[in-house]
């Protein structure tokens, strides 16, 4: 069962990660592993966390034919994950394939990644898309939900208007979250816990703003006093406040 707050294990070793899994205690039950960690440490990390009792959300961020993509989301499966992400942009065939390999595997959802936070609307013509971060989108959200996936990836920006296109019930995951005062960095469409939880988000990936804080442990208790959303308050203006 995955919390509100989801804490990306952006680490080079495994023992980092552990480290600050026992620094944030049985508090944090949800952590995120994606393609550096993945890489450095291997699958024997993912199986760690598990054997911990903690929700993994392996991001693998899948972009190939749809052999390849339904055989990763196995293994996947095999190591016992709650999440997988795969590109919207591979198309109806690959999320179909990852959706039809995750059901042999009841608790385990499938991601479909639309646009990563780092672009905006100047870069989609670099890619030959119309340059419009919403249009794609919703496009592509829309095209997850036809074809089963459990839920979407896209920034909190988004949200608000997913949360009316999608069916009842898909889960709305905002990575770029950072808490309020924290450095900028490579992410463009970022936004704080509050705002995206406003917004619409199920749940939130929030890395740096927790894994780099000199006190971890609070900073995790402010994202998910966050997420609570605060009582009274709109709070859409201003994703950074």
């Amino acid at each position: 069962m995955f919390s509100p707050v989801i804490v990306a294990l952006d680490f080079s070793s495994s023992s980092e990660a552990m480290e600050l899994s026992d620094k944030l205690g049985p508090a944090c039950s949800s952590y995120k592993v994606g393609l550096q960690l993945l890489t450095e440490a291997g699958p024997a990390v993912v199986r760690e966390l598990v054997e911990r009792g903690k929700s993994v959300f392996l991001d693998l961020k899948l972009h190939e034919i749809p052999i390849s993509v339904a055989g990763a989301v196995r293994a996947a499966g095999k190591l016992g994950v709650g999440m997988v992400t795969v590109h919207a942009s591979g198309g109806s065939a690959v999320m179909r394939a990852a959706t039809a390999a995750a059901a042999e595997y009841p608790n385990l959802k499938v991601l479909a990644l639309t646009v990563i936070t780092s672009l905006t609307d100047s870069e989609l013509p670099e890619i030959g898309l119309a340059p419009s971060v919403r249009l794609q989108v919703e496009r592509l959200a829309q095209l997850a939900a036809d074809c089963g996936c459990h839920g979407v990836v896209a920034s909190a920006h988004e949200a608000s208007y997913l949360k009316t296109l999608l069916p009842p019930g898909m889960l709305i995951i905002t990575p770029g979250i950072q808490l309020e005062g924290a450095r900028s960095n490579d992410q463009e469409r970022v936004a704080t816990p509050e705002f995206a939880c406003q917004a619409g988000a199920t749940h939130v990936v929030i890395g740096r703003s927790i894994t780099q804080a000199s006190n971890p442990q609070a900073a995790f208790v402010s994202a998910m006093a966050g997420m609570a959303g605060p009582v009274g308050s709109s709070g859409t203006s201003d994703p950074l406040r």
